[in-house]
């Protein structure tokens, strides 16, 4: 009886370690038609894994002239905002980025860049939402 009780032990423990929760973005008034969604999954070893998916995303130079790329960023719990990594769109339907982050944040949001190595926002926001369920 002792095994099965820690067999369920362990199979509790790695379902939370892996809970995962979701972002909703509103529609953007910049980029009506995309669909911007996220999920959030903490691992074992406490880091962040982060799946952006963008559909019907245009082109950033066709969303603001000058702009190449779309970069993700996170707003974490001490209020810094750091680079996630780009959305690469090329005429693509769906795009998506997938990144790992050691930093517990609050918010993900979307700018149009002229690089993808910024440091710090300065394009164009496309949308913006709230980790939920964390």
């Amino acid at each position: 009886m002792k095994f099965f009780q820690l067999v369920s032990v362990a199979v509790i423990m790695m379902l939370s370690a892996s809970c995962s929760s979701s972002v909703s973005f509103p529609v953007s008034a910049v980029a009506p038609a995309a669909d911007i969604s996220a999920s959030v999954k903490q691992d074992k070893h406490d880091n962040y894994e982060v799946t952006v998916t963008a559909r019907n995303l245009a082109e950033a130079g066709r969303i603001a002239p000058g702009k190449t790329t779309y970069v993700v960023w996170v707003v974490t719990t001490d209020g810094e905002v750091k680079n996630l990594g780009q959305l690469d769109v090329k005429n693509a339907r769906t795009t998506s980025l997938s990144s790992l982050t050691a930093f517990e944040f609050s918010e993900i949001f979307i700018t149009a860049e002229e690089a993808g190595d910024v440091l710090f926002p300065a394009g164009i926001e496309i949308s913006r939402g709230k980790v939920k369920n964390k």
